[in-house]
Protein backbone atom coordinates (compact mmCIF):
# COMPACT_ATOMS: atom_id res chain seq x y z
CA UNK A 1 0.00 0.00 0.00
CA UNK A 2 1.39 3.41 -1.02
CA UNK A 3 1.08 5.90 1.82
CA UNK A 4 0.25 9.36 0.43
CA UNK A 5 0.37 12.85 1.97
CA UNK A 6 -1.21 15.79 0.11
CA UNK A 7 -0.17 19.44 0.37
CA UNK A 8 -2.82 21.95 -0.68
CA UNK A 9 -5.50 19.45 0.35
CA UNK A 10 -8.23 22.12 0.56
CA UNK A 11 -7.60 23.57 -2.89
CA UNK A 12 -9.27 22.59 -6.15
CA UNK A 13 -6.57 20.19 -7.22
CA UNK A 14 -5.82 19.06 -3.70
CA UNK A 15 -9.39 17.90 -3.16
CA UNK A 16 -9.29 16.05 -6.49
CA UNK A 17 -6.04 14.34 -5.51
CA UNK A 18 -7.56 13.25 -2.17
CA UNK A 19 -10.62 11.98 -4.05
CA UNK A 20 -8.50 9.99 -6.52
CA UNK A 21 -6.20 8.53 -3.85
CA UNK A 22 -9.26 7.32 -1.92
CA UNK A 23 -10.41 5.43 -5.05
CA UNK A 24 -7.12 3.58 -5.60
CA UNK A 25 -6.86 0.03 -4.29
CA UNK A 26 -3.11 0.37 -3.77
CA UNK A 27 -3.04 3.79 -2.06
CA UNK A 28 -3.92 5.19 1.34
CA UNK A 29 -4.21 8.86 2.32
CA UNK A 30 -2.28 9.30 5.57
CA UNK A 31 -1.87 13.09 5.77
CA UNK A 32 -3.57 16.22 4.42
CA UNK A 33 -1.85 19.58 4.71
CA UNK A 34 -3.07 23.04 3.80
CA UNK A 35 -1.84 26.61 4.28
CA UNK A 36 -0.71 27.79 7.71
CA UNK A 37 -3.75 29.11 9.57
CA UNK A 38 -6.23 27.32 7.30
CA UNK A 39 -9.80 27.58 8.63
CA UNK A 40 -10.27 23.93 7.64
CA UNK A 41 -7.74 22.66 10.20
CA UNK A 42 -9.20 19.68 12.05
CA UNK A 43 -11.75 18.85 9.35
CA UNK A 44 -11.73 15.45 7.68
CA UNK A 45 -9.96 15.58 4.31
CA UNK A 46 -12.25 12.95 2.84
CA UNK A 47 -15.39 14.87 3.68
CA UNK A 48 -13.94 18.02 2.09
CA UNK A 49 -13.13 16.00 -1.03
CA UNK A 50 -16.59 14.49 -1.20
CA UNK A 51 -15.60 10.87 -0.54
CA UNK A 52 -16.78 10.56 3.06
CA UNK A 53 -14.71 10.36 6.21
CA UNK A 54 -11.20 8.99 5.78
CA UNK A 55 -10.03 9.63 9.32
CA UNK A 56 -7.39 12.09 8.11
CA UNK A 57 -7.60 15.57 9.57
CA UNK A 58 -6.40 18.72 7.79
CA UNK A 59 -3.32 20.30 9.43
CA UNK A 60 -1.56 23.58 8.71
CA UNK A 61 1.71 23.76 6.76
CA UNK A 62 3.53 24.84 9.92
CA UNK A 63 3.13 21.21 11.06
CA UNK A 64 4.39 19.65 7.83
CA UNK A 65 7.78 18.47 9.13
CA UNK A 66 6.23 17.06 12.29
CA UNK A 67 3.51 15.30 10.28
CA UNK A 68 5.93 13.73 7.80
CA UNK A 69 8.22 12.49 10.56
CA UNK A 70 5.33 11.03 12.55
CA UNK A 71 3.42 9.37 9.70
CA UNK A 72 6.30 8.52 7.35
CA UNK A 73 4.38 8.60 4.03
CA UNK A 74 5.91 7.14 0.89
CA UNK A 75 5.19 10.26 -1.16
CA UNK A 76 4.12 13.87 -0.71
CA UNK A 77 1.90 15.24 -3.51
CA UNK A 78 2.03 19.03 -3.83
CA UNK A 79 -0.34 21.27 -5.81
CA UNK A 80 0.06 24.61 -4.01
CA UNK A 81 1.98 27.77 -4.97
CA UNK A 82 5.55 28.12 -6.18
CA UNK A 83 6.91 29.65 -2.96
CA UNK A 84 5.12 27.14 -0.75
CA UNK A 85 6.14 24.18 -2.89
CA UNK A 86 9.85 25.02 -2.70
CA UNK A 87 9.67 24.96 1.09
CA UNK A 88 7.57 21.78 1.08
CA UNK A 89 10.06 19.99 -1.17
CA UNK A 90 12.90 21.02 1.14
CA UNK A 91 10.99 19.69 4.15
CA UNK A 92 10.19 16.44 2.33
CA UNK A 93 13.85 16.05 1.43
CA UNK A 94 14.91 16.57 5.04
CA UNK A 95 12.48 13.88 6.18
CA UNK A 96 13.26 11.41 3.40
CA UNK A 97 9.86 11.58 1.69
CA UNK A 98 9.60 11.39 -2.10
CA UNK A 99 7.60 14.08 -3.92
CA UNK A 100 5.17 14.49 -6.82
CA UNK A 101 4.79 18.18 -7.70
CA UNK A 102 2.19 19.62 -10.07
CA UNK A 103 2.59 23.25 -9.03
CA UNK A 104 3.55 25.76 -11.75
CA UNK A 105 5.02 29.26 -11.85
CA UNK A 106 8.53 28.45 -10.61
CA UNK A 107 11.44 30.75 -11.39
CA UNK A 108 14.66 29.20 -12.68
CA UNK A 109 16.19 29.82 -9.26
CA UNK A 110 13.35 27.99 -7.51
CA UNK A 111 13.75 24.98 -9.76
CA UNK A 112 17.45 24.87 -8.88
CA UNK A 113 16.57 25.07 -5.17
CA UNK A 114 14.27 22.07 -5.51
CA UNK A 115 16.75 20.08 -7.58
CA UNK A 116 19.45 20.70 -4.98
CA UNK A 117 17.12 19.66 -2.15
CA UNK A 118 16.15 16.45 -3.97
CA UNK A 119 19.80 15.65 -4.62
CA UNK A 120 20.86 16.41 -1.05
CA UNK A 121 18.10 14.31 0.49
CA UNK A 122 18.46 11.56 -2.14
CA UNK A 123 14.68 11.43 -2.47
CA UNK A 124 12.75 10.47 -5.59
CA UNK A 125 10.92 13.29 -7.35
CA UNK A 126 8.49 13.98 -10.17
CA UNK A 127 8.13 17.71 -10.89
CA UNK A 128 5.98 18.46 -13.92
CA UNK A 129 4.17 21.58 -15.16
CA UNK A 130 1.27 19.40 -16.30
CA UNK A 131 0.25 15.94 -15.11
CA UNK A 132 -2.19 15.32 -17.98
CA UNK A 133 -1.32 12.31 -20.10
CA UNK A 134 -2.68 14.07 -23.19
CA UNK A 135 -0.59 17.19 -22.61
CA UNK A 136 2.57 15.12 -22.32
CA UNK A 137 1.78 13.47 -25.65
CA UNK A 138 1.16 17.05 -26.87
CA UNK A 139 4.71 17.98 -25.78
CA UNK A 140 6.08 15.08 -27.79
CA UNK A 141 3.96 16.04 -30.80
CA UNK A 142 5.18 19.65 -30.66
CA UNK A 143 8.78 18.47 -30.60
CA UNK A 144 8.32 16.12 -33.55
CA UNK A 145 6.37 18.71 -35.55
CA UNK A 146 9.09 21.31 -34.97
CA UNK A 147 11.74 18.82 -36.05
CA UNK A 148 9.89 17.97 -39.26
CA UNK A 149 8.87 21.52 -40.23
CA UNK A 150 12.13 23.26 -39.39
CA UNK A 151 12.92 26.74 -38.15
CA UNK A 152 11.72 28.49 -41.30
CA UNK A 153 8.30 28.37 -39.65
CA UNK A 154 7.34 31.03 -37.17
CA UNK A 155 5.94 29.87 -33.83
CA UNK A 156 3.24 31.26 -31.58
CA UNK A 157 1.67 29.70 -28.49
CA UNK A 158 -1.78 30.66 -27.21
CA UNK A 159 -2.86 29.44 -23.78
CA UNK A 160 -6.12 30.00 -21.90
CA UNK A 161 -7.00 29.29 -18.27
CA UNK A 162 -9.50 30.27 -15.59
CA UNK A 163 -9.34 33.70 -13.96
CA UNK A 164 -7.97 32.23 -10.71
CA UNK A 165 -4.71 31.01 -12.25
CA UNK A 166 -1.88 33.07 -10.82
CA UNK A 167 0.96 32.48 -13.26
CA UNK A 168 1.05 33.66 -16.85
CA UNK A 169 2.27 32.30 -19.17
CA UNK A 170 1.32 28.88 -17.86
CA UNK A 171 4.00 26.37 -16.97
CA UNK A 172 2.74 24.22 -19.82
CA UNK A 173 3.15 27.03 -22.36
CA UNK A 174 6.64 27.77 -21.11
CA UNK A 175 7.51 24.08 -21.36
CA UNK A 176 6.30 23.99 -24.98
CA UNK A 177 8.36 27.10 -25.79
CA UNK A 178 11.42 25.48 -24.22
CA UNK A 179 10.95 22.28 -26.23
CA UNK A 180 10.58 24.10 -29.56
CA UNK A 181 13.36 26.59 -28.85
CA UNK A 182 15.76 23.72 -28.18
CA UNK A 183 14.71 22.00 -31.39
CA UNK A 184 15.24 25.19 -33.42
CA UNK A 185 18.30 26.34 -31.47
CA UNK A 186 16.47 29.57 -30.63
CA UNK A 187 16.27 31.61 -27.46
CA UNK A 188 12.88 31.04 -25.82
CA UNK A 189 11.97 34.74 -25.95
CA UNK A 190 11.79 34.43 -29.75
CA UNK A 191 8.56 32.47 -29.30
CA UNK A 192 5.51 34.63 -28.63
CA UNK A 193 3.12 33.38 -25.94
CA UNK A 194 -0.36 34.85 -25.61
CA UNK A 195 -2.10 34.25 -22.27
CA UNK A 196 -5.87 34.44 -21.75
CA UNK A 197 -7.55 34.37 -18.33
CA UNK A 198 -11.32 34.00 -18.62
CA UNK A 199 -14.13 32.35 -16.71
CA UNK A 200 -13.54 28.77 -15.59
CA UNK A 201 -11.44 27.49 -18.51
CA UNK A 202 -9.61 24.38 -17.25
CA UNK A 203 -6.72 24.68 -19.69
CA UNK A 204 -6.26 25.12 -23.42
CA UNK A 205 -3.00 25.27 -25.39
CA UNK A 206 -2.47 25.88 -29.09
CA UNK A 207 0.88 25.84 -30.88
CA UNK A 208 0.88 27.57 -34.25
CA UNK A 209 3.65 26.95 -36.81
CA UNK A 210 3.29 29.27 -39.78
CA UNK A 211 4.75 30.63 -42.98
CA UNK A 212 3.12 33.09 -45.40
CA UNK A 213 1.87 30.05 -47.32
CA UNK A 214 0.44 27.80 -44.59
CA UNK A 215 -0.06 27.16 -40.89
CA UNK A 216 -0.01 24.03 -38.77
CA UNK A 217 -1.79 24.00 -35.40
CA UNK A 218 -1.54 21.53 -32.55
CA UNK A 219 -4.25 21.89 -29.87
CA UNK A 220 -4.87 20.38 -26.47
CA UNK A 221 -7.95 21.16 -24.39
CA UNK A 222 -8.39 19.87 -20.87
CA UNK A 223 -12.11 19.41 -20.26
CA UNK A 224 -11.84 18.50 -16.58
CA UNK A 225 -9.23 18.81 -13.83
CA UNK A 226 -9.72 15.08 -13.31
CA UNK A 227 -7.22 14.53 -16.11
CA UNK A 228 -4.48 16.14 -13.98
CA UNK A 229 -5.44 14.07 -10.94
CA UNK A 230 -5.46 10.85 -12.97
CA UNK A 231 -1.97 11.65 -14.24
CA UNK A 232 -0.82 12.31 -10.68
CA UNK A 233 -1.83 8.76 -9.72
CA UNK A 234 0.51 7.42 -12.41
CA UNK A 235 3.25 9.74 -11.15
CA UNK A 236 2.78 8.50 -7.57
CA UNK A 237 3.19 4.87 -8.61
CA UNK A 238 6.19 5.67 -10.80
CA UNK A 239 8.08 7.68 -8.20
CA UNK A 240 7.61 4.98 -5.57
CA UNK A 241 8.38 2.02 -7.83
CA UNK A 242 10.85 3.38 -10.39
CA UNK A 243 11.97 6.84 -9.28
CA UNK A 244 15.70 7.58 -9.14
CA UNK A 245 17.04 8.73 -5.75
CA UNK A 246 18.37 12.28 -5.91
CA UNK A 247 17.05 12.91 -9.44
CA UNK A 248 14.18 15.15 -10.56
CA UNK A 249 12.12 13.46 -13.30
CA UNK A 250 8.87 14.54 -14.98
CA UNK A 251 5.80 13.08 -16.67
CA UNK A 252 7.77 12.31 -19.82
CA UNK A 253 9.70 9.78 -17.73
CA UNK A 254 6.51 8.47 -16.14
CA UNK A 255 4.93 7.86 -19.54
CA UNK A 256 8.07 6.62 -21.26
CA UNK A 257 8.07 9.46 -23.78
Amino acid sequence: MIRVAVCGACGRMGRLIVHQVAKQADMELVAAIDAHGTPSAGEDAGKLAGVGELGVKIVGADKLAETLKRLNPDVLVDFTTADATVQNVKTASQTGVSVVVGTTGFTAEQRVEMEEAVKKGKIRAIISPNMSIGVNVFFKSAKETARMLGSDYGVEIVEAHHVHKRDAPSGTARRIAHIIAREFNWSEDKIKIKSIREGEIVGEHTVIFSTPEERVEIIHRAQSRETFAAGAMKAIRYVVEKGKPGVVEDMQNVLGL
